[in-house]
């Protein structure tokens, strides 16, 4: 009998880990909303010719302070979302900072993690959605264990630095032209772990309209 291809080419496998306020504010930037499922589908889906082992989503949430408490259920309604449809989600607590504002980096969290979950879950294929130059370090640090890296990000935003540093770019700039903003009340959105102020607004949910060569982006 004759073997699947997919029993005589294995899959490879993949972790992916996601700067949520990076990711974010490139996808407001752009005037555009996120849809986290169609994003973890274009990346590692089915479709992709991949298995995802994990997607880890390092988010800051805002200060456990009065001033801060509305945009910290917030977030944690966002959080909650994202934990109940499979992602596996790393908070960190926020600080004030200048002008109303807070911040909550979680580089450092993400770097540590990539390194150990990468020894503990042995994937082919790590992907670092941020344009972060910071993360440079990080991915040539993953290459010389023999894991390829790549880097999911608007190509346009992405510098020298963390584009020579990885195998190759993602350019999620075509996926995010696919989404459509569409005005709710109770829409979850993501608080940048920079700095965010503690003004309020009407949240808005994404609406995905499928791009047929979004796919060709991702490489094996």
């Amino acid at each position: 009998m004759r073997k699947k291809d997919s029993d005589i080419h294995a899959r490879c496998r993949v972790l992916v880990l996601v700067d949520e306020s990076n990711v974010g504010s490139s996808v407001r930037t752009a005037g555009r909303g996120l849809d986290w499922l169609k994003l973890r589908d274009f990346l590692a889906g089915p479709n992709s010719g991949r298995d995802l082992i994990e997607m880890v989503v390092y988010a800051g949430l805002p200060p456990a302070i009065p001033t801060w408490q509305d945009e910290r259920d917030k977030k944690n309604k966002f959080v909650h979302w994202l934990r109940s449809n499979g992602f596996m989600v790393v908070t960190k607590d926020g600080a004030p900072a200048e002008e109303g504002r807070y911040k909550a980096n979680v580089d450092v969290m993400m770097a540590i993690d990539a390194l150990e979950l990468s020894i503990e879950m042995r994937p082919d294929v790590v992907i670092l959605v941020t344009g972060d130059a910071d993360f440079a370090y990080l991915a040539i640090k993953l290459r010389r264990h023999g894991i390829r890296v790549e880097v999911a990000s608007v190509a346009a935003n992405l510098g020298h630095i963390l584009r020579s540093a990885a195998n190759d770019v993602i350019d999620l700039a075509p996926l995010f032209r696919t989404f459509e903003m569409i005005r709710v009340q109770d829409a979850p959105a993501p608080v940048s772990h920079r700095t965010q102020s503690a003004s309020g607004g009407r949240r808005r949910r994404p609406r995905f309209r499928p791009v047929a060569a979004s796919q060709q982006a991702v490489k094996s």
